[in-house]
């Protein structure tokens, strides 16, 4: 069988490049091993928590504000089960719109894991049981990232879990242990801790959100703790072990031997991802690895055999499903003869915990290490009238501008709806916009984008308007 690109896994970066390649006029194998097209994201990752995360928002507004705003309830309980429907029904519905996509733009999809056999040909083992082998002009990598699960923490999918599993439960937590105070743990924690559990977060570094900005993540821990959630940063897990119905986590302070434990209902390991490429032969294409077992590509994302491209979570750089998306279509591009164009300074980082954070470009403790002369612009989102009509007065935006040239180096959003307010920040830092163009931008009014502008003027003149 002879296709001219072919594509392993059907993620974020996988399925956009299939259409993009289809679009310019390609011949295109899509190869998927589980039943759904759409990868981690659609499937375990992104869509189902962002569901879960909004249905847990508001039942944590029906609990705590909605009788600030003359509404009462009476009876409130969680239905367990209806949420978890729905947020099903929010992944069947996305899953169903990339299969249209896939027939819409005649992509052949084939069912079944992917090996190497040469740098030329990859053998697919379907699932009715019987192979088939391909070769391809261009074939591209998109296989993705698994969650990391070290040996000592004895994951079982039952009581120890990672963010797949813990979209699925059947109950709420009376406690939970989350280890790793990164975006999954923290999304995840705050939809439990939002329904009644108490979660408690064990955390290596000193910190919470490490690569985001520091201001903005110290203010959202602050957040989080008022929500209930308790945090054991500087502290390292020694073991995870499940007792019954529970399970217990043994764990210590970096500056001391004193081993302490805790119990709870679940144990939820979120120290990160790996890149998956198990089973994909990269050896008998001789593909090479770092010493993170990610694919080694060039600029363009071609491997050390040209025809040979990778891409998202498998590769080096952010694990984001938009990262992944954009360089599916830069390779579709590329393999057309075009120039297509990727900025990694700017591919936004968001967290969904509410308030959400957002941040695009370089943070200031990036910009401190490289000894690049800044100037900062805040604004707190108490200051702001639509914060205030509508409750959410949390955050802030900051801005970080070249104190010589006024052009804006960074945008970092603790608020409301930070994951749509930094578009604005993302189109203006690829225009190679100043502080000042920020500020000059007539924003309506009363929005929560008028932070931005507040902040943008404060970079600039040195003082936002309403402050």
């Amino acid at each position: 069988m002879d296709t001219q690109v072919l594509i392993i896994g059907s993620g974020p970066g996988g399925y956009v490049a299939a259409i993009r390649c289809a679009q310019l006029g390609m011949k295109v194998t899509l190869v998927e091993k589980y039943p759904t097209l759409g990868g981690t994201c659609l499937n375990v990752g992104c869509i189902p928590s962002k569901a879960l995360l909004d249905s847990s928002e508001h039942y944590d507004q029906a609990r705590h504000t909605f009788k600030d705003h003359g509404i009462r309830v009476n009876g409130l309980e969680i239905d367990m089960a209806q949420m978890i429907k729905r947020k099903q029904d929010v992944v069947d519905q996305t899953c169903k719109g990339v299969q249209f996509l896939m027939k819409k733009n005649k992509i052949e999809v084939l069912q079944g894991t992917a090996g190497f056999k040469s740098p030329s040909e990859v053998e697919i083992k379907k699932v009715d049981g019987t192979t088939v082998f391909i070769r391809a002009e261009k074939i591209i990598i998109a296989t993705g990232s698994k969650p990391i699960t070290p040996a000592a923490f004895n994951y079982d999918k039952t009581r120890i879990i990672t963010s797949t599993e813990a979209l699925n439960l059947s109950e709420v937590p009376k406690r939970m242990i989350v280890i790793g105070a990164g975006v999954i743990g923290l999304e995840m924690g705050s939809v439990f801790a939002r329904l009644g559990t108490q979660v408690e977060v064990i955390e290596f570094l000193d910190r919470i959100l490490p690569g985001m900005d520091g201001e903005g993540s110290k203010e959202l821990k602050k957040v989080l703790e008022k929500s209930g959630i308790i945090f054991h940063l500087d502290h390292s897990v020694m073991s995870v072990t499940t007792i019954g119905n529970e399970v217990q986590v043994t764990y210590q302070s970096r500056e001391s031997t004193e081993q302490k434990s805790m119990k709870a209902d679940y144990c939820l390991i979120a120290i990160g991802r790996k890149a998956y490429t198990q089973d994909l032969g990269l050896v008998n294409a001789g593909i090479l690895q770092d010493e993170k077992g990610r694919i080694v590509i060039n600029e363009h994302l071609q491997t050390n055999h040209p025809h040979i491209f990778a891409i998202g979570d498998v590769i080096r750089g952010a694990m984001l499903a938009h990262k992944a998306s954009d360089e599916g279509i830069y390779v579709a591009e590329f393999m057309a003869g075009q120039k297509p164009h990727i900025d990694y300074n700017l591919i936004p980082g968001v967290v969904y915990t509410w308030p959400e954070f957002a941040g695009v470009g370089q943070t200031e403790e990036q910009l401190k290490e490289k000894n690049t002369p800044y100037k900062t612009g805040k604004f707190p989102f108490k200051a702001l009238a639509r914060s205030r009509a509508s409750m959410d007065t949390d955050g802030m935006v900051k801005v970080l501008a070249d104190r010589d040239t006024d052009q804006i180096l960074g945008v970092h959003i603790l608020g409301a709806r930070a994951a749509d307010l930094i578009m604005e920040a993302v189109t203006l830092m690829e225009f190679k916009a100043s502080a000042e163009d920020m500020a000059r931008i007539c924003h309506p009014h009363p929005t929560f984008s008028e932070a931005l502008k507040e902040a943008g003027f404060a970079a600039w003149s040195g003082k936002a308007l309403h402050l």
